[in-house]
């Protein structure tokens, strides 16, 4: 049973960061935003206990819970964490379940995803980080890039809100591809955020 205590911080936007593995977009999120009135972290949430995430918000001074998939899927557990922090935004950095249907209902137009592929080419189910890099390599792509959209109940078929391109030489591996497109995500996520967050 993981308890979520209601963040005293009083800012513009209370965002909650979803993560499944490292963590790094999660980290340099938090830290472009450090300083800034736009938003505060209450909590970074993953549904892997293991995650590194949870080191790097150690780190940063953010709680961070698990919740399984189950409690994802089948509970309020997650929802009721979000209302007790008072979040008023989701952010899905390298989160690699579906967001269920009452944080969907709940957040309309308020989640978004970062894709490392160009969409629609290269996305849904199972198609993240590594995976997506070798599919681009194998199709002999020229290019990839990035792709911030809401989200929505299907897997990277939410409104596209930005787009960004990488050249993929020939000689280029998986592993090219993926820093490219780690450079990018780097770059623009924590500024395309901000500029959804200041509509």
């Amino acid at each position: 049973m993981f308890v979520c205590r209601l963040s005293e911080n009083i800012f513009m936007n209370k965002i909650a960061i979803f993560a499944s593995g490292s963590g790094s977009n999660a980290e340099n999120i938090v830290n472009y935003f450090e300083g800034k009135d736009a938003a505060s972290f209450p909590v970074i949430i993953s549904n892997k206990k293991d995650a590194y995430v949870h080191e790097r918000a150690k780190r940063l001074g953010i709680k961070s819970v698990t919740f399984s998939k189950s409690e994802f899927d089948s509970t309020d557990m997650v929802l009721d964490c979000l209302k007790e922090n008072g979040i008023d935004f989701i952010v899905l950095a390298g989160f690699l379940l579906k967001v269920p249907e009452n944080i969907l209902k709940a957040y309309p137009n308020k989640i978004v995803n970062i894709h490392p592929a160009l969409l629609p080419k290269f996305g849904g189910k199972g198609m993240y980080g590594d995976n997506v890099h070798k599919a681009v390599v194998e199709a002999g792509e020229t290019e990839s890039g990035i792709t911030i959209h809401y989200v929505n109940e299907n897997y990277d078929e939410g409104t596209i809100i930005f787009q960004a391109k990488c050249t993929v030489d020939k000689d280029d591996t998986y592993e090219d591809v993926a820093k490219k497109v780690h450079t990018l995500e780097y770059m623009h996520f924590p500024v395309i955020i901000e500029n959804i967050l200041s509509k």
